[in-house]
């Protein structure tokens, strides 16, 4: 089922239903991976797993961040500005006119499931019953009673947000919710079998499968549908989905109630009995993982290990892959009791004598690779950042060593998966007699070690062989032993005093190469590690048909925890026969490939440090600086008011006339016309020196620029865009409102975080607003094209969040430098605000302003 997500859906949590056989030592690890189910699966053999996390935003819970699973109900320190001044409880109401909306909704629901209860109960004692009393009453099991719960509930709330006064109480109606859960735990344990047997008798009777599939639920009071058809199946639902819901309230009321109001104490009384029932429930369907292991061997030599991501069955497994002298072993660990010696198991090998690249174009499409959603990976980050700052809180303080191996084992968890989700450029390996295996690695640099290693074992005389049971029992006995590569590559399983690597921008200038025997269009891309796997952050322009290419190209690098950089240098193929069927992009040859280590003491200072890196009797010059991440994020204004560039957005549209700045529409429009199906535009970095080019035109209100514009890369152009905002004196959405945003984002309750997030913005002063506006369908119009630019919603949100939310003035408590800082919960949260607007239907400017209470009723 669907974790906990935006719309508030509980699910297993998927971390279980991937590893249902899994422990975590250093070697102890199950590579099997599972497809994820979506949804409330139909006949699930799973029980619901009800969410307890306080938010909706995993990266927001509050557990994360106290290591504990409980929830510390206190209020944060001082309220949102841009709710009322000194009341503190504007956000109250809010949460309740939201909750209030939201529990319209669910009446009408368990009034629509208990409609054709009664006709179906008046024919169960004549000659033609639908079903018979029994099925009923298993079907329909305590929904009566939960909608007599939820009715009186409603009309006694009601009133009270209806007439608002700062001094209203309603605690005790909270606490009366949730002293009557125990009909809710009744309902959850025979929730299984109402789905079972609301199915056979569907699949049994013609009459009845009309009924549950077509139920029709009443639209709210000031809806304009009247009446909504849902299934049987899907309504059955709704009270699982609901007791979170209420949790996540008490939750947002708390936080929101001041800690001498008489409020306070019941709704905590409320909260911990919802917490408690919640537990309970969830530690009757917690999956157990059981462990793995492996022994010894001897003979052929090993030239290279290492761990691999191979698509199996369509669905990802972490391979041990081992290179011998004559033939490619592909293994993983096998399960084996406790006690005995770990041994691994041989999945498939290829003696080298039979063993072929199929060139891209020769190569069948493989199964189509989906690549795992963006946000999920930037959640596992968030999460394996936030735990790593609780680990060095634990280790500080002299904490329990078995809090610590917890936390660990959480770690290890979330950066296995990251591990094996994260890759998605394709390695294939073919058999001549037939078979073909297709492996996803993180980078072109990987694909490139493992093809010259193999590529030059096979230049000797070499046989073809096959193994005998025996003889194949001894190799992969032998991997145990001669095996380099002991851990997954996972910061959790490196030393403490291992360097954790840097935080902050590295700023490259990739000047030139020599040593080409012959004319070539060359290029390179820069690659930094991060999370234990190498992302490309850069790419230079194709310099055409020399032998001695002259780049000169600056760009920034944003690290994190990054200890060594790579340079790839390729030549460009402009045959498009040769398309690599497995990604549809056109392969380029690589020419050569280094790489160095990032040594803070060589790194960080002020001042350039020029490097030359070998590769192949290629030589590449680049110049390098570090610069700390508190120094690179400050927004400064600028003394040139003339200009556009870090003045007040207010201050430019008065003096251009204009509803958008003359700069955003430029680069907007220019990014539509050539750059929306760029592979990676707003990610991938422009040219730092072109950058600094554009912002002076603009500065100066050149007449030449729209045609330096046309001439001009588009990467550069989108560095354009971001630097005008990055610069802004103050962020686009301001300063007075970020508190009162990072209030909203966290808050659990669709409704509630509805009201708020449309209150926010039309809060903001009019140029800067429609500017929001603007730029807001601009990305959705980036996120159309995906498939092709490789930029989803989160993706943006990622790039532009923390753009238009960071606050002028971050109060510096000492230097960024740790992942808590970059991964942080405030870095996270400003994502999630864009990333909320990005995923909201169209918000027009004069329908907001119209509207001056929002409701929503969309649950």
């Amino acid at each position: 089922m669907e974790p906990l997500s935006h719309r508030g859906l509980p699910r297993l949590s998927w971390i279980d239903t991937l590893y249902s056989n899994f422990s975590y030592g250093a070697d102890d690890y199950d590579a099997e991976g599972h497809e994820e189910q979506k949804g409330p699966p139909e006949g699930s053999e799973t029980m619901p797993y009800i969410d307890e996390s306080p938010t909706m935003s995993p990266q927001l819970s509050a557990r994360s961040q106290g290591g504990g699973d409980g929830i510390s109900p206190t209020r944060p320190e001082g309220l949102a500005p841009g709710v009322e001044a000194g009341k503190g409880l504007e956000m109250r109401k809010l949460v309740l006119s939201g909750f209030l909306a939201s529990e319209e909704i669910y009446i009408n629901q368990l009034e629509a499931l208990l409609l054709p209860m009664k006709p179906l109960k008046a024919t169960a004692t004549t000659s033609q019953p639908v079903l018979t009393i029994q099925q009923i009453e298993t079907i329909f099991y305590k929904i009566q009673d939960i909608y007599e719960i939820h009715k009186e509930f409603y009309d006694n709330l009601c009133p009270k947000v209806q007439q608002w006064d700062s001094q209203v109480t309603m605690g005790h109606l909270f606490q009366k919710l949730a002293s009557q859960l125990g009909v809710y735990k009744a309902f959850v344990d025979n929730y299984k079998v109402a789905l079972e047997t609301a199915e056979k008798c569907s699949q049994s009777n013609n009459q009845f499968q009309k009924i549950s599939e077509e139920l029709k639920v009443k639209g709210p009071k000031d809806s304009k549908d009247s009446h909504t058809s849902v299934t049987m199946e899907a309504l059955l639902y709704k009270p699982i989905d609901r007791v979170t819901r209420s949790t996540l309230v008490l939750h947002d009321l708390l936080k929101h109630t001041p800690v001498d109001h008489p409020d306070y104490p019941l709704l905590q009384d409320a909260l911990r009995i919802s917490q408690n029932f919640l537990s309970s429930i969830n530690e009757d369907i917690d999956p157990r993982r059981t462990a793995v292991t492996t022994p010894k061997g001897e003979t052929r030599q090993l030239v290279k290990d290492g761990f691999l991501v191979e698509m199996s069955e369509s669905s990802r497994k972490l391979r041990h892959v081992f290179l011998f002298t004559d033939v490619l072993l592909c293994a993983k660990l096998k399960k084996t009791s406790a006690g005995k010696h770990q041994q691994y198991d041989c999945k498939w090998y290829i003696p080298l004598a039979d063993l072929v690249f199929p060139s891209p174009e020769e190569s069948e499409a493989s199964p189509h690779v989906h690549p795992f959603p963006d946000h999920e990976l930037e959640d596992m980050k968030m999460k394996i950042s936030a735990l790593k700052s609780e680990i060095q809180k634990e280790k500080a303080n002299k904490g329990q060593s078995r809090a610590i191996e917890r936390l660990k084992k959480k770690m290890f968890e979330n950066e296995f998966l990251l591990l094996l989700n994260s890759p998605t450029i394709p390695f294939r390996i073919h058999n001549r007699n037939g078979k073909s295996y297709l492996f996803l690695l993180s980078s072109d640099y990987e694909r490139s070690e493992w093809r010259e290693a193999i590529q030059k074992l096979q230049k000797k005389d070499l046989q073809a062989f096959v193994l005998s049971s025996v003889e194949l029992q001894v190799l992969t006995g032998s991997c145990f032993k001669l095996r380099t590569v002991h851990n997954i590559p996972v910061t959790s399983n490196k030393d403490d005093d291992e360097s954790p690597g840097l935080y902050g921008f590295l700023h490259v200038i990739v000047h030139s190469a020599k040593g080409f025997k012959q004319s070539a269009n060359l290029y390179c891309t820069l690659e930094v590690d991060s999370f234990g796997y190498f992302v490309s952050k850069a790419k230079t322009r194709v310099f055409r048909d020399t032998t001695e290419p002259k780049w000169d190209e600056e760009f920034e690098i944003e690290l994190e925890g990054s200890q060594s950089l790579r340079i790839l240098c390729y030549e460009k193929c402009y045959d498009k026969t040769k398309v690599n069927k497995d990604n549809n992009e056109i392969v380029d040859k690589i020419m050569g490939k280094g790489q160095i280590q990032l040594d803070p003491q060589t790194v960080e200072t002020k001042n350039w440090h020029t490097d030359v890196i070998e590769m192949n009797g290629i030589k590449v010059e680049f110049s390098m600086k570090f610069t700390s991440r508190d120094m690179s994020l400050k927004r400064t204004p600028s003394k040139k008011q003339t200009g556009v560039f870090g003045v007040k957005i207010s201050v430019v549209t008065k003096r251009e006339r204009s509803k958008v700045p003359y700069i955003v529409r430029q680069c907007v429009e220019e990014v539509e016309k050539r750059g929306i199906e760029e592979v990676g535009i707003y990610r991938i970095s422009g040219v730092a020196t072109d950058i600094q080019a554009l912002k002076a035109v603009f500065d100066a209100n050149n007449k030449d620029i729209l045609l330096m514009l046309s001439d001009m890369d588009i990467n550069a152009i989108a560095g354009t865009l971001k630097l005008y905002f990055r610069e802004l004196p103050e962020p686009l959405l301001t300063d007075r409102l970020y508190p009162a945003f990072m209030e909203g984002i966290a808050l659990s309750d669709p409704a509630a975080k509805e009201n708020c997030m449309m209150h926010l913005l039309r809060s903001l002063p009019d140029p800067n607003l429609i500017t929001f506006l603007f730029l807001l369908e601009h990305l959705k119009r980036v996120a159309e094209k995906e498939p092709i630019n490789k930029m989803s919603l989160h993706n943006l949100a990622t790039v532009f969040g923390p753009t238009l939310l960071r606050p002028s003035e971050v109060e510096s408590k000492a230097h960024l430098t740790s992942a808590a800082d970059i991964w942080s919960h405030d870095v996270m949260a400003q994502v999630q605000v864009l990333l909320y607007y990005l995923q909201h239907p169209p918000i027009s400017f004069a329908e907001l302003k119209r509207n001056t209470l929002y409701f929503s009723t969309d649950v």
